[in-house]
């Protein structure tokens, strides 16, 4: 079983800057891809950033230009810097990562952490 646990959510206001930070833990023996996803009341879950295997990062385009997704393969930590927050930006982020978790099956398998609140106040 693999573990991911997000961290860094909090109350912000407009305008301001905040850090998520995850960390994947268990039977992990390669992280592929890392990713935030976010899911606002109302809303369906929606990918914010990702970042593959090879270096490659994709935003969405309501983050585009304001969050910047970066990782430490070392550590099997992904990051999220979030910049120049609006209210609408107010979500559970979440963070998930695609694990082979074991050599012995080139299998992969997707893992969810249990998600950080992110309010952003006008």
């Amino acid at each position: 079983q693999v573990q991911l646990v997000e961290s860094g959510g909090g109350l912000v206001q407009a305008g301001g800057s905040l850090r998520l930070s995850c960390a994947a833990s268990g039977s992990i023996f390669s992280v592929n891809a890392m990713g935030w996803y976010r899911q606002g009341p109302g809303n369906q879950r929606e990918l914010i950033a990702d970042s593959t295997s090879g270096g490659s990062t994709k935003y969405a385009d309501s983050v585009k230009g304001r969050f910047t997704i970066s990782r430490d393969n070392a550590k099997n930590m992904v990051y999220l810097q979030m910049n120049s927050l609006k209210p609408e930006d107010t979500a559970v982020y979440y963070c998930k990562a695609v694990v082979q978790t074991t050599k012995l099956r080139p299998n992969l398998y997707q893992f969810w952490g249990q998600g950080t609140q992110v309010t952003v106040s006008s």
